[in-house]
């Protein structure tokens, strides 16, 4: 007779029901239970099983097939377990005790902080902070360890046949168990089945079959609840009808490199007609100028939408509003002179594999390390992070160099953020503030960083779906806002860090929106109570003040922000791709289909009754600058405040510039669409003995605060660097 029935199951469990499917604690103890005593089939029915004590048997293993997702508690004392990786299944597992399991070793009590990813009660201790450092800290140095093994002997074969790889493989990662040596002898067995795993990943990573380009073809807006990666703007194919061969890297590393390097380079020149160089040439500073305004067709590109009547009106309106706008612009700094940008560096550092035959992986955000002191006398701006396929790079703007990389085979990373938190050092020693860098993409995972120690220190999950944007509150940098695919901001609270990379991660509050978010904007001086979102619907802002009488932690919309140009065009029109503050309280935004940027002003916005109904309040635009006459989206603007610039590129590889200084004149009160300053063209870098690039779409742009260097992404894997003199 079977130990475990339907009825004694109904017996020991709780709540009383006359369903498996509605239990959930159950309670098996003492019943001299062997593993073979326990049905998978008959058991798999407690889907709903949240606790369950197994005390007291005689169980040497766990069923490997038998999955309880609701289970949270497991009480295996008292046993003769022996197989821990049995557990693997229980993926939601939480707590779990194993004392009095005299077969258990300490190797086994790591490989369950790693197995089960959500554990943090182990034998009655938290055990939180061993388990990340275990899953991320240590694996992160085993596998630099792993790297650098593959590096000194091995390489791909070619061709890699399914016999020479598996041949490899059984090479490979023999040599890395013998060779990587890490952590203390009590936990050798541990350290060589983590070794093993890690190598096997790694090797997979270098081997993985290009994306099929085909799963692009669907655009961004599309909202298939079964869809867990977003779907990017689709990439051309490579053009590789000059046979491309530059020379490649070293090979992808999971963490950051000890020491600088270059990017697989570009031979950069001023965009002339000459002939191609028949050499190559690594990267190296640019000897001419970047060319000027207006475009290389020599044709004045003008919004599209922007019709008579609308400019009518406006000359109507400049009687009563030129005082106001000149209040708003006196905002702007007004001692800066124009900045002269010039071209300094192309890398092409997130290529797959290494290759620099990848002119496809596509480039989506960059952001400058923000000064940790109040003098900014660290040298942070100096440096910028970038994101685009498997890997981030922070990159010297001045020399050319990629200083960290990071790599997550299988991730594709589409948003990233700086940070300063505090780091504890010791009992009595003072906490110093830290630079962190957060990161994600279509896993629905926060990555954390430390570039300067060359530690990925952590990760959460903050979605089921993939991260859009990431937004720190500039005033407190603990609080991370995370836009995601599943059309929610969450707002989270990740802490700060001690010396040994523990930090805790809490979520505070849920923003529901109508879709994607593209953009977070935080008001610069009220980053705790108010956020903007730029997204596939629109403009909408949300209450974000935390302890006051409105403490739901899921809320909707405040208002939305609405145009002028609305009420003449099609609601498909109202996409927010690019949303950034210049001021205080002048905010920059663009809608691809527009061609323009819209200047308006935040305070006098917020200031209107919004409708009862759709909550709409019409945005008091300031200007509109002339940008690109394109049908192609999310190609996002930056913004300098330090020098009153405005920045967004093109689907032409081209920057246009805009320092709000110089539009104080007659152009914000004309009603015309304001031109650029300057339009920075394509550098057209040339492939060593090949040809030129041709311009590709720019996604993203960044300045460090004194403009200093201006980085523009592209969708070709290409990082274009200028580098700012002031106009004397």
């Amino acid at each position: 007779m079977e130990k475990i029935s339907e009825k004694l199951l109904l017996e020991k469990g709780s709540p009383k029901t006359n369903k498996l499917e509605q239990i959930k604690t159950l309670n098996l103890s003492k019943l001299g239970l062997k593993h073979q005593d326990l049905p998978v089939k008959l058991l798999s029915r407690l889907q709903s099983l949240e606790s369950w004590d197994l005390s007291g048997n005689r169980l040497q293993e766990f069923p490997k097939s038998l999955e309880l997702p609701a289970l949270r508690c497991l009480d295996l004392s008292d046993n003769q377990m022996e197989d821990v990786m049995s557990l693997e299944s229980l993926s939601g597992l939480e707590e779990l005790n194993m004392e009095d399991n005299l077969y258990i070793t300490v190797s086994d009590n790591y490989k369950l902080m790693v197995v089960l990813p959500k554990l943090r009660m182990y034998n009655g201790k938290d055990v939180t902070t061993s388990a990340n450092h275990l899953r991320f800290v240590y694996s992160d140095n085993l596998m630099t360890r792993i790297i650098t093994v593959w590096e000194k002997s091995f390489s791909l074969p070619d061709p890699p046949t399914a016999q020479k790889m598996s041949t490899l493989e059984v090479s490979f990662v023999n040599a890395a168990r013998q060779q990587v040596k890490y952590g203390p002898n009590s936990v050798s067995d541990f350290t060589k089945w983590r070794v093993e795993i890690l190598a096997k990943e790694y090797l997979r990573s270098l081997t993985k079959p290009k994306e099929d380009e085909r799963s692009k073809k669907t655009t961004r807006t599309e909202k298939s609840c079964e869809a867990l990666t977003p779907v990017k703007r689709k990439q051309p194919e490579p053009d590789t009808k000059y046979g491309v061969r530059l020379t490649p890297l070293k090979k992808p590393r999971t963490d950051v490199p000890e020491s600088p390097r270059k990017s697989p380079g570009l031979l950069l020149r001023p965009r002339t007609p000459t002939q191609p160089d028949g050499g190559r040439v690594s990267l190296r500073r640019a000897t001419q100028p970047s060319l000027t305004p207006t475009g290389t067709d020599g044709k004045s590109e003008t919004p599209s939408r922007a019709s008579k009547e609308e400019r009518a009106q406006t000359k109507q309106k400049d009687g009563a509003k030129t005082a106001r706008l000149q209040k708003d612009v006196s905002t702007v700094p007004t001692t800066t002179q124009p900045v002269r940008l010039k071209p300094l560096h192309v890398l092409q550092c997130h290529s797959k594999r290494d290759s620099a035959e990848d002119f496809s992986t596509q480039l989506w955000a960059c952001a400058f390390q923000p000064p940790t002191t109040s003098s900014g006398s660290d040298g942070g701006s100096q440096l910028v992070a970038t994101c685009g396929g498997d890997s981030l790079c922070v990159i010297d703007c001045e020399a050319g160099m990629v200083m960290k990389k990071y790599k997550v085979p299988g991730e594709e990373f589409f948003t990233l953020a700086w940070s300063t938190v505090l780091m504890s050092r010791g009992q009595k020693a003072s906490a110093q503030p830290c630079s962190i860098l957060a990161a994600g993409g279509k896993r629905g995972l926060v990555k954390l960083l430390h570039p300067r120690n060359n530690v990925a220190y952590g990760e959460f999950r903050a979605s089921r779906k993939a991260l859009s944007t990431l937004r720190f509150n500039h005033r407190q940098g603990n609080f991370l806002f995370v836009g995601s695919y599943d059309n929610k901001i969450g707002m989270w609270d990740i802490g700060g860090l001690d010396s040994k990379y523990n930090f805790r991660v809490g979520q505070l509050l849920t923003l529901d929106t109508d879709s994607t978010p593209l953009h977070i904007c935080l008001p610069p001086t009220s980053p705790g109570t108010d956020l903007l979102m730029g997204s596939e619907e629109g403009l909408l802002c949300y209450n974000t003040q935390l302890g006051t009488i409105n403490s739901t932690k899921s809320r909707s919309k405040v208002m939305e922000v609405t145009f002028p140009i609305y009420k003449k065009e099609d609601n498909d029109y109202r996409t927010i791709d690019g949303l950034s503050f210049l001021t205080d309280d002048i905010v920059a935004s663009k809608n691809h289909m527009h061609g323009c940027i819209y200047l308006w002003s935040w305070g006098r916005t917020k200031a209107q009754r919004p409708d009862k109904k759709s909550r709409a309040v019409c945005a008091v635009v300031l200007a509109e600058l002339q940008w690109a006459n394109t049908e192609i989206p999310y190609l996002a603007l930056g913004t300098c405040p330090g020098r009153g610039y405005i920045a967004c590129g093109d689907h032409k590889g081209r920057v246009w510039t805009y320092h709000v200084n110089n539009l104080q004149k007659s152009n914000f009160q004309n009603g015309k669409p304001v031109q650029p300053t300057e339009v920075l063209e394509w550098p057209a870098p040339v492939r060593s003995g090949l040809g030129q690039v041709d311009g590709p779409s720019i996604n993203s742009v960044a300045t460090d605060p004194d403009l200093r260097y201006l980085v523009a992404l592209s969708d070709k894997n290409m990082v274009i660097v200028w580098k700012g003199e002031d106009d004397s």
